[in-house]
């Protein structure tokens, strides 16, 4: 058997591996009951996500850039859905979106942070900050501690991070550069927003510390989505690598989040980042708790000078 054979046959504690499915690792689960919200629902992982998570019998809260792309993603879902537009790179819709959840009145099982912009080859800025940077971070750290009101008492935060959160800038995050200003290096900087999603979830996971919740950051590995559309192909420092062990499917793409939206066993490893259905090592940086207390304070920073969170 070749060394690639091994690598995608191989399964981990969790009984599942690299080659495993969003439908391998829910069959069986009956989720009728639980609402799980889920961002870019129109497209890719999310879009496949909602898909398995909604034959089960779960209500989703699909959340797309427009009303418009998320009824289209959530129209192709098999069970009960609320289209919700949700633009992470604007708070006013981040907090419109917030907001609107709110009033329904609907208590959230899971919020399955998926959506994200990757590797943009020039400088693009939102408010100021560097775009990836803010949408795949502060626009989910708006939606996150805007909806804690409405997850439920054993809720889960699912934050779909990268394998990239171990190639950032040199210093971990940049603060003295979020703007990109500085200096900008599209796969740098993705690789910050990844380490950023990564901070997020483990501070998540120690405020929730006896509480009942919990919080993960989950790789999904390399996938042909609309997400790579700016990598320059075997160019890219990591596409080498990824294009030599093989990529995923979609279906294979989604099955890490989903088994850590559904499983009962990843309870026990609240903070934990996943990778290919098991618990996997995070960077230095991902382990840095002052980064994370850091990063989470510089964001509630940015959020209020931009005119708060919805209430």
């Amino acid at each position: 058997m070749s060394l690639l054979a091994l690598i995608k046959g191989k399964r981990g504690a969790s009984g599942f591996g690299f080659a495993s499915t969003a439908e391998e690792v829910t069959e069986g689960l009956d989720l009728s009951g639980q609402t799980i919200l889920i961002t870019g629902i129109n497209s890719g992982l999310g879009q496949e996500s909602g898909r398995v998570l909604s034959q089960r019998g779960a209500h989703i809260i699909g959340l797309a850039r427009t009303q418009e792309k998320a009824e289209e993603g959530c129209a192709r879902l098999s069970g009960p859905t609320t289209a919700v537009a949700c633009e992470l790179s604007d708070p006013a819709s981040v907090r419109a979106a917030v907001d609107t959840i709110k009033a329904s009145g609907q208590t959230i099982d899971v919020l399955l942070c998926n959506a994200g912009i990757m590797a943009l080859p020039e400088l693009n800025q939102s408010n100021g900050y560097e775009l990836q940077f803010f949408t795949n971070h502060i626009g989910h750290f708006i939606l996150v501690t805007g909806l804690l009101d409405c997850l439920a008492s054993d809720g889960r935060v699912v934050m779909l991070s990268s394998a990239a959160h171990t190639m950032p800038y040199k210093e971990g995050i940049q603060f003295d550069n979020l703007t990109g200003d500085g200096g900008y290096s599209g796969f740098r900087a993705y690789g910050q927003s990844k380490l950023a999603n990564v901070l997020f979830a483990n501070e998540l996971a120690k405020r929730f510390e006896g509480t009942g919740r919990s919080a993960f950051s989950v790789h999904p590995g390399g996938i042909n989505t609309n997400l790579g559309r700016h990598m320059d192909g075997p160019s890219n420092i990591l596409f080498p690598l990824v294009e030599w062990i093989g990529m995923k499917n979609v279906e294979q793409g989604a099955s890490t989040q989903v088994y850590v939206t559904t499983s009962p066993d990843v309870i026990q490893h609240n903070g934990a980042y996943f990778a290919d259905c098991n618990v996997k090592a995070k960077s230095a940086h991902g382990q840095n708790d002052e980064m994370g207390a850091r990063l989470w304070q510089v964001s509630e920073e940015i959020v209020n000078a931009l005119g708060g969170a919805s209430a």
